[in-house]
């Protein structure tokens, strides 16, 4: 049995089939034995990192560890020197005497073993983690080091060296070593907290860098204000804006490689009173697996409706929120699940967040008249199935989508409004014909992101009248409150689910809609229908134990 190998040992748990792992050696075959067997079962989608990574584990008889849930000893770390860490893929992660547990993600490669024990004179002991998360612990553990020295460095230039800068000289002086580690470190250690934003603010006597995560922002780092100029500066230059006018908003983007994968950097600038405001968002590229219907957090009875509107072969889709509430990813999951190879899709996209196998991507672009209009008016005449319109910004838009529907296509697009009713009224204010949005609309998901508790932490309590009054239930029951633990970076939560609102058009819904109804109108219906509410959703969740009561508050009071 040791000597099984592991392709046929995941075809004997039932894991993959005859016929995967047969494509997966054509692959491997073709690759001329450059790619590992457990990297193409992942990059064809058969397996999970994770899920491949356990069923190693468990055929090597190794322990597998999981990085980001573990608390790692800064003192192991330090053990192995970074080189040799980044150059094996490694990471120390705690002591027991004289023995070093090591997690990699080849623990029977015995010549990195002997190289450890060389290097720090202990015995090992391997497990085994993902790649991803070696190398994301490596990044994370290594560069909180180095932080500090990056900016006491950068400091220890002062304003005698920044303020004197001119801007024509000052593109070949902010190269400089510091600034430019300064610029990545910032990115880097964004990215390892899990963060979307960066805020770099300027203020009279020092400057902010604040990341957002989990939908707050939390501060990172203060700086001198005397080395914003420059920062500013290095960060303007590599994203392609002009270094020289510091008068008017701009806009660029950059890429970046961090701990292997690389980054789609926004980067937008913008004048205040004490210099430029920096706001960067960071978007994850093509090489982050795109997410399954299954995987956005949507309750069974939720992914039922969406998935049988998906089955509908022309209509409008349409999915609502706010700002960063994941419309995008709800999006893409649908169309990894529509596109099939006897299948044109074509979206338009402003920007175009994630580029996907097998899909045609068409990206706006304002200045050159290419807006969401004129492509759409385009792509029409490119014989699509499937067209997914990134927002549906204007009443122009809007009609020409609509209009696009009752031809035969299926439309997937994107709103912000507050919650899936009002959709239908904002569709007709912005000009469409309510018989044409009735006989087109397929349906509406509105959706919120929640923060999820920490399982380490969160702490139980009996619920009071008004928040049982909230959540719609008759009496008390035990919920939870953050109360935050080192696993959680203090903030008593880890990570985000959707809640979704889902409305289908059926004919009542229909019927309400040509006749010019309003919302209320429309929700009563979609309630008849079986439809959940947002606050039904979330209110779910906080009697199961996996939000706290102010995420519903947060995210669905009204007055």
């Amino acid at each position: 049995m040791r000597n099984e190998r592991i392709g046929d040992y995941l075809v004997s748990k039932e894991l993959i089939t005859e016929e995967q792992l047969q494509q997966v050696l054509e692959k491997q075959k073709e690759s001329g034995g450059t790619k590992k067997f457990g990297d193409l079962v992942v990059e064809l989608g058969f397996m999970t990192e994770v899920k491949f990574t356990q069923a190693l584990a468990g055929k090597l008889n190794v322990q597998y560890v999981d990085l980001d849930n573990i608390e790692i000893d800064d003192e192991a770390v330090q053990k192995v020197p970074e080189a040799l860490a980044r150059k094996h893929t490694v990471i120390a992660i705690a002591i027991t005497g004289k023995r070093l547990t090591v997690a990699t993600n080849d623990p029977v490669n015995f010549i990195i073993l002997e190289d450890i024990k060389v290097s720090t004179g202990m015995d090992t002991k391997p497990v085994l983690a993902t790649t991803s998360a070696i190398n994301k612990a490596i990044g994370k553990c290594y560069s909180m080091q180095n932080v500090g020295n990056v900016i006491d460095s950068v400091n220890a230039m002062g304003a005698s060296d920044l303020g004197t800068m001119e801007d024509e000289e000052s593109k070949d002086r902010v190269e400089s070593a510091p600034i430019v580690k300064l610029a990545t470190t910032i990115v880097e250690n964004s990215y390892r907290a899990d963060a979307t934003d960066i805020h770099i603010e300027p203020f009279e006597k020092y400057t902010r860098i604040r990341i957002r995560v989990n939908g707050d922002l939390v501060e990172l780092m203060n700086i001198s204000s005397a080395v914003h100029s420059a920062l500013t500066t290095r960060l303007k230059l590599i994203s392609g804006m002009n270094i020289a006018e510091k008068r008017v908003p701009q806009d660029g983007r950059f890429t970046q490689v961090v701990d292997g994968t690389t980054l789609d950097v926004r980067v937008s600038s913008l004048p205040m009173v004490n210099g430029e405001k920096i706001v960067i968002r960071i978007l994850s590229t093509g090489q982050i697996a795109l997410r399954k219907i299954t995987d956005l957090g949507m309750s069974d009875y939720n992914y039922q409706l969406f998935e049988s509107m998906l089955r509908v072969p022309q209509g409008v889709i349409l999915v609502t929120g706010p700002t960063g509430s994941g419309k995008t990813t709800t999006l893409y999951a649908a169309l990894g699940e529509i596109a099939k190879p006897n299948v044109n899709v074509v979206t338009v996209e402003d920007p175009v967040e994630k580029n996907i196998d097998g899909i045609n991507q068409c990206q706006v672009n304002q200045k050159a008249g290419m807006t969401f209009a004129a492509a759409l008016r385009s792509i029409l005449r490119q014989d699509p199935d499937v067209v997914m319109v990134g927002e549906m910004r204007d009443s122009e838009t809007a009609d020409i989508g609509i209009r696009a529907a009752i031809t035969g296509h299926l439309v997937l697009s994107t709103l912000h409004t507050n919650d899936a009713a009002s959709t239908v009224v904002r569709l007709v204010d912005m000009g469409v014909a309510p018989y044409m949005v009735a006989t087109s609309l397929i349906g509406v998901i509105a959706q919120r992101l929640v923060k999820v508790l920490c399982t380490e932490c969160k702490q139980g309590r009996i619920s009071t009248d008004e928040e049982n009054e909230l959540m719609g239930i008759p009496g008390p029951i035990t919920i939870y409150e953050p109360c935050g633990c080192p696993a959680c970076n203090g903030t008593g939560y880890r990570g985000r689910t959707a809640i979704h609102e889902i409305i289908h058009c059926s004919t009542n819904v229909r019927n309400i809609i040509a006749a010019n109804g309003g919302k209320e109108a429309i929700e009563e219906a979609a309630k008849a229908n079986g439809t959940k509410l947002l606050r039904d959703n979330v209110s779910e969740l906080v009697q199961a134990g996996m939000t706290s009561i102010n995420e519903l508050i947060r995210t669905t009071y009204t007055v």
